[in-house]
């Protein structure tokens, strides 16, 4: 970072804090929004964008050389006049990344003359050409896109600490994308009653990302067809981690994958409570079963202030509604073998006490059973029930996903189109990603990682800058100070001094 820039932010930083500093104030006169008679003017040379932080993105992109890679493995356009594939790829990834809910949002951009500088770009796509190339989509290309966007991602990973390459957990899961259209192609009736379709996701728990979407059919099951793309996704992952796990709910115990996956992955999966395992789970011995305790959710960094009151569960004795209570947790184990696996692994299962309640009254205890199976036998069994657990995580991928990202809005007329959406905008979720893995700060790293889509845009992507054209370069001037402008700033110049092959 230039020293200009360190004074800069400095000088910022401080008139910041001065102005937001803890103060005793007096009864005030007048409210704090004051402004009046404002004016509006036309700037005559200023050109400014909102989201200057695209700038870092894009220049992510080319050390990475996505957009050659998608140019060399996406064939789609038998011509070039003038777009090519990476044109119309990043065209919408980059407006997910600007707040774009949809694919008209892209005629925004087109319009923006000064984002058209920012990016060097004479003009980019439309959405009615933008929609024309979703629909050149086949299933090939859609593999060859996401396989392309893999290759740039092992690039990321190789550079990251050992510490970080030291395990991997691939989470596997199935949505609902529903659409209120008439007239899509391949859609269905789902298992809830909504139309639409039914997205397959695996994503890379380390860092949230996504490692293989797949568009189905909204009548098929979270399973179908899962097995190979969850090969795909550990064979993304060998090689650049030493241990993978993969993970997933009730509905991805494949067990006839099994024996094969023993042999190149660990794997922990939910299993159905079978009326076999139940009674298997009823004849251990008492010693058997252990307490489950389960960690504090987070620790006071202050005073330990009292319990908020549980206004739910008053309303519900109130009005004498039935109840369910947790009482008490116990873990065991025991051996078992699947009737399509050759070899024995390992089922643990938790035993829950309930208290079913009406009112004040209890009405009986309830057990109930719930089993994991794995091929570690290293771990504890709190440890297995714990990382099983950590699944439930990549729901809030899915739900950014669908509400942060809009991957899943369906704006295209049929099954692989609207897949190719998918991809597309799950790439601006990647990116996201990709720019936090860049961050040396090891918290501001782990932040990025956690962070939720829209919090992200505001924080690194919407930042007023100042776009300049020089003859050797293309200058973005930040036009205000914020608490992650540092941050940003030290970031690109890493990114900056990158070299990928």
């Amino acid at each position: 970072m230039k020293q200009l820039d360190h004074e800069i932010l400095s000088k910022g930083k401080s008139g910041l804090e001065k102005r937001l500093e803890r103060k005793t104030y007096e009864d005030q006169p007048k409210p704090m929004f004051q402004a009046s008679n404002v004016v509006y003017e036309m700037s005559e040379r200023v050109r400014a964008i909102g989201y200057g932080g695209v700038g870092a993105i894009h220049t992510l992109v080319r050390r990475l050389k996505l957009d050659r890679v998608i140019n060399e493995r996406v064939k789609l356009l038998k011509f070039h006049v003038p777009y090519f594939e990476s044109d119309h790829v990043l065209n919408m990834a980059y407006n997910v990344l600007t707040g774009g809910r949809c694919l008209e949002d892209i005629e925004r951009l087109r319009n923006d003359e000064t984002y058209l500088n920012g990016l060097a770009a004479e003009r980019i796509p439309d959405p009615t050409t933008a929609g024309d190339f979703l629909r050149r989509f086949d299933e090939a290309s859609l593999l060859a896109l996401q396989e392309a966007i893999n290759d740039r991602r092992r690039k990321v990973w190789g550079k990251q600490s050992r510490s970080f390459r030291k395990e991997a957990i691939i989470d596997a899961d199935g949505t609902i994308g529903e659409t209120g259209g008439e007239c899509k192609g391949g859609m269905d009736i789902a298992y809830n009653g909504d139309w639409g379709y039914a997205p397959l996701i695996l994503s890379l728990a380390n860092t949230n990302e996504v490692l293989y979407i797949v568009n189905r059919s909204g009548n098929q099951t979270s399973s179908d067809g899962a097995a190979p793309w969850m090969d795909r996704a550990i064979a993304q992952v060998e090689g650049v981690f030493k241990e993978v796990w993969i993970r997933g709910d009730t509905d991805f115990s494949l067990t006839k994958n099994f024996d094969r996956w023993n042999e190149r992955v660990q794997f922990l999966f939910g299993y159905n409570a079978y009326r076999n395992l139940i009674q298997r789970a009823e004849e251990l011995p008492h010693k058997a079963w252990k307490g489950l305790e389960r960690p504090v959710r987070y620790k006071v960094k202050t005073r330990t202030r009292c319990r908020a009151e549980r206004i739910k569960e008053q309303i519900i004795r109130e009005r004498g509604y039935e109840n369910i209570r947790l009482v008490s947790e116990q873990v065991a184990e025991f051996d078992y073998r699947p009737t399509q696996c050759r070899n024995t692994y390992r089922m643990v299962v938790v035993r829950k006490n309930l208290s079913v309640e009406k009112g004040e009254e209890v009405l009986f205890d309830d057990i109930r059973y719930f089993f994991y199976i794995t091929n570690n036998r290293s771990k504890s069994k709190r440890e297995i029930v714990l990382l099983a657990n950590g699944r439930c995580n990549q729901e809030n991928v899915i739900g950014q996903l669908k509400s942060g990202v809009h991957a899943l809005r369906m704006p295209s007329s049929d099954l692989l189109s609207n897949w190719a959406y998918m991809v597309i905008a799950a790439l601006a979720w990647n990116l996201k990603a990709w720019y936090g893995l860049m961050v040396q700060i090891k918290s501001k790293k782990k932040d990025i990682l956690r962070m939720e889509f829209k919090r992200f845009l505001l924080s690194y992507v919407q930042i007023p800058c100042q776009v300049l054209v020089t003859g050797r370069h293309l200058v973005y001037r930040i036009l205000t100070y914020s608490e992650h402008l540092a941050t940003f700033i030290e970031t690109f110049a890493y990114i900056k001094r990158l070299k990928f092959s």
